[in-house]
């Protein structure tokens, strides 16, 4: 490991933040959290913390001594200086005097020190970085450390490694009490560098901010330097089928075994998106013949339990073929995870003094022998902080088993971090949206409503596939919704392209609940007169390709088991054809029959199957040209044209992504066809 320390980006950076009014001390902070956060090996998603003890004016403007502590939440790699709120050192130090002090009271007097009332809680390990007397604290859960310490004599090994030059403190909750045993094993030898916590991770500090970071370096660089001598190989592998089966074949079952009814509704489900990792450490990983053994002993590091829960799932190796086997098995093995983990809680929950509520049951990482691990999560995002979580964890075990034998902590302690107020508060607890953990996917995403839709269903909670066959113009509107959008290219009308990008979708996300078919062109002509060739054409996009998106989506959505929803964009011309437009009605009158015989095909299986029949919208079927020439064509202004309705009321594309978001959350509505037109009765079904 080599520091990445710069002079000149140093300054860079303490000149930055003093235009803002932060003064040397807290800049430099956060430039070496940013060094340490940014290494993965170091510290991932929100764990780790680091400290700086300077002064700094209260409300009142008098100049106190505080402790600027990386805020409970914030991510080290991102952190600004807001992400390190100040508190009275004083007062935190004087805590040390105690026999005692609960975690809800320790909360209580930190707050009640902050010089900013409004900043973020700070760390659950304030204490332990006031009670040390040195400047600056680093804090990390190195990936090499742990693979030391997650040992049967972790300890002796590190004395080994580190030889005098660090101090060593038993495992203990953080909280309190690991901060006066800390502050006690500094004390003990008051030349240490740092403080090895077994099983949790490892402190380094200084006089200024290079001392305490380029200390880390070099002590996880001795534990690395360790991992590489006397190292034998692991993992045995196991005998697995000939022929394996393709990750977007396996994502959906994964995905389908661990849903659940949720109970709020009759079809509704919760589900979790994936995130796959496959690589060679991976696979020597799942494929190992001891896999039960060491994957199961429980999480590296006791912070990310509240992220992965305390083991993994092992699904069976799935074969070619033979899904409908590996289906069956996996829901098995599921059903068992579940048991052990209701038997877990109830066998620790018993020793609580206050009964805690059962979080959900289901995995967060699911190892497949053959292919790879899952990770799962309500979001895109939590799903890849699984992923990460748990290679990492692959490479931290795999290290241990080199050099010796990996061993967790008790799961008795793995329970109490994982039912831990403070920890669980890391999480969050805001509402949910409505579409939370499903998969959307919308097809002619480029144009005016699919980009319109495709957004309204990303503020609903869901993750979004945006496909067209402009993929520039998709992922422009990808990086317009933000987040975990993916944009994909897809010619509808071509089986192969729409295959293609089905299956890049379920290896991004896991699989798909909602598919949008929205891709559409409004070819015209009067119908004795149009060529055959420009029919078929018509017919290919507005109705073949609708088949071809239906047919995708429902392979995915049966493999999964748990329903889903088909939303087609069909129009006025359907059901009240106007003149010229022979070759655009014809395919969509089709299109409306096929919303029908979906629904008809598939309701028992929970798949929901509607339209949307729009009219006069601003959109890539209507364009201005066309408006422009209509309005002209009647003598009547654009605002007159479009809002020529019953309402009169001009239609938008966020109108028609409303009515789609409706159809998406209608539970109990299928062979529906919503009328979004400002009123036009000649149009109306019914």
């Amino acid at each position: 490991m080599q520091s990445r320390w710069n002079d000149r980006d140093a300054g860079e950076a303490v000149d930055r933040y003093a235009k803002a009014g932060v003064d040397r001390d807290l800049a430099l902070r956060v430039y070496t959290t940013r060094l340490l956060g940014a290494d993965p090996k170091l510290v991932l998603h929100g764990g780790g913390n680091t400290s700086v003890k300077t002064r700094m004016r209260d409300l009142n403007g008098e100049e106190t001594d505080v402790l600027c502590v990386k805020g409970s939440g914030w991510d080290m790699a991102t952190i600004e200086p807001a992400g390190l709120p100040a508190v009275r050192l004083d007062p935190l130090r004087k805590l040390r005097t105690r026999e005692s002090l609960s975690d809800e009271d320790m909360v209580k007097l930190q707050r009640a020190n902050l010089i900013d009332p409004g900043a973020p809680n700070p760390s659950v390990e304030t204490l332990l970085h006031a009670f040390l007397p040195h400047k600056f604290v680093d804090h990390t859960h190195s990936i090499a450390v742990l693979s030391l310490t997650d040992q049967p004599d972790g300890e002796a090994l590190c004395r080994e490694v580190y030889d005098g030059r660090m101090g060593f403190v038993p495992y203990i909750m953080p909280g309190f009490g690991l901060a006066k045993v800390s502050a006690e094993a500094f004390e003990a030898d008051p030349k240490v560098e740092g403080l090895i916590l077994l099983k949790h991770g490892i402190f380094t500090f200084g006089a200024d901010a290079r001392e305490a970071y380029e200390r880390m370096i070099a002590m996880v660089s001795r534990a690395e330097d360790r991992l590489k001598r006397g190292r034998r190989s692991v993992f045995a592998g196991i005998q697995l089928p000939q022929s394996g089966a393709a990750q977007a074949d396996i994502a959906p079952l994964v995905r389908g075994a661990c849903s659940v009814e949720d109970g709020k509704a009759d079809g509704a489900y919760k589900r979790f998106i994936l995130d796959f990792r496959g690589g060679p450490a991976v696979l020597n990983f799942v494929n190992g013949a001891e896999l039960a053994r060491y994957s199961q002993q429980g999480v590296v590091t006791p912070d990310h339990v509240i992220r992965i829960k305390n083991r993994p799932l092992i699904a069976p190796p799935p074969e070619e073929g033979r899904l409908d086997a590996f289906k069956q098995g996996l829901r098995e093995t599921v059903q068992a995870f579940v048991g052990h983990y209701e038997e877990y809680f109830a066998r620790n929950n018993a020793r609580c003094a206050n009964s805690k509520r059962m979080l959900d049951p289901m995995p967060r990482v699911v190892l497949v022998p053959g292919l790879g691990l899952f990770g799962l999560g309500r979001s895109k995002k939590d799903a890849r902080i699984a992923a990460d979580l748990a290679e990492s964890a692959v490479e931290t075990i795999t290290d241990a088993e080199a050099i010796g034998r990996f061993e967790a902590l008790p799961e008795a302690d793995l329970f109490d971090c994982e039912y831990w107020s403070l920890e669980q508060a890391k999480l969050g607890q805001g509402a949910e949206k409505p579409l939370a953990g499903q998969i959307a996917l919308v097809t002619g995403a480029a144009g005016a409503i699919g980009a319109a839709t495709a957004k309204a269903f990303a503020q609903a909670g869901a993750e979004i596939a945006l496909l067209d066959i402009d993929e520039g113009a998709a992922k422009a509107r990808a990086q317009e919704i933000g987040g975990a959008a993916l944009a994909v290219r897809c010619d509808v009308t071509d089986a192969r392209s729409t295959r293609a990008a089905f299956d890049k979708v379920v290896e991004i996300f896991g699989g798909l609940d909602i598919a949008i078919s929205n891709a559409g062109a409004a070819w015209q002509g009067r119908i004795g007169d149009i060529d055959e060739t420009t029919l078929r054409k018509s017919f290919e996009l507005n109705f073949f390709a609708h088949q071809r998106v239906a047919q995708n989506a429902v392979r995915i959505m049966r493999a999964q088991g748990t329903g889903g929803a088909l939303l087609f964009n069909v129009s006025k011309q359907a059901v009240n054809p106007g003149p010229n437009f022979g070759p655009y009605g014809l395919p969509k009158a089709a299109t409306l029959f096929l919303v029908r015989q979906y629904a008809l095909d598939y309701g028992s299986e929970g798949i929901r199957a509607n339209a949307v029949n729009a009219d006069r919208v601003r959109s890539g079927l209507l364009t201005d040209a066309m408006i422009a020439a209509r309005s002209t064509a009647r003598g009547l202004s654009e605002k007159d044209y479009m809002g020529g309705n019953l309402l009169g009321r001009e239609v938008t594309a966020d109108d028609v992504a409303q009515a789609f978001l409706f159809h998406a959350l209608a539970l109990k509505t299928t062979g529906d066809v919503t009328t979004v037109d400002g009123g036009n009765i000649a149009a109306a079904l019914r």
